[in-house]
């Protein structure tokens, strides 16, 4: 790309030139059946293509604020809606794992047991 980058923009100066040299352009615009030509129009057409997109990028400006107002909240209340929704699924799926939570917890007893060490002749030491 790095080859063809200065070849596109000697062709698009040439273009711009030709353009300059050969006559004004077939810029036309028609308002309310009035049409103007020439370098008028042109500045017309740029002027109302100016205001519209200065006009357009106020309204997106706007929209995004509200946008981003809506969905914080949106977004708030997603997340205490899934808090609530696990609670309530935790507190309904807790008796049906009783049978699980025995076992495991006679397991957890035994493992942290093993890991205390014992206060027994080992442990005392002379001194």
């Amino acid at each position: 790309m790095k080859k063809y980058a200065p070849l596109l923009l000697l062709f698009l100066f040439i273009m711009v030139a030709w353009e300059a040299m050969v006559g004004p352009s077939g810029m036309s615009v028609n308002i309310d059946g009035d049409e103007f030509n020439g370098p008028a129009a042109a500045l017309v057409g740029m002027l109302f293509a100016g205001g519209g997109l200065l006009i357009a990028g106020i309204v997106m400006l706007f929209v995004g604020m509200v946008l981003a107002l809506v969905f914080a909240g949106l977004g708030v209340l997603a997340v205490g809606g899934l808090a609530l929704g696990a609670l309530v699924l935790a507190v309904m799926v807790s008796p049906l794992l009783l049978p699980l939570a025995i076992p495991l917890a006679i397991i957890w007893y035994l493992a942290s047991r093993a890991r205390k060490p014992r206060a027994g002749i080992d442990a005392v030491k002379p001194s």
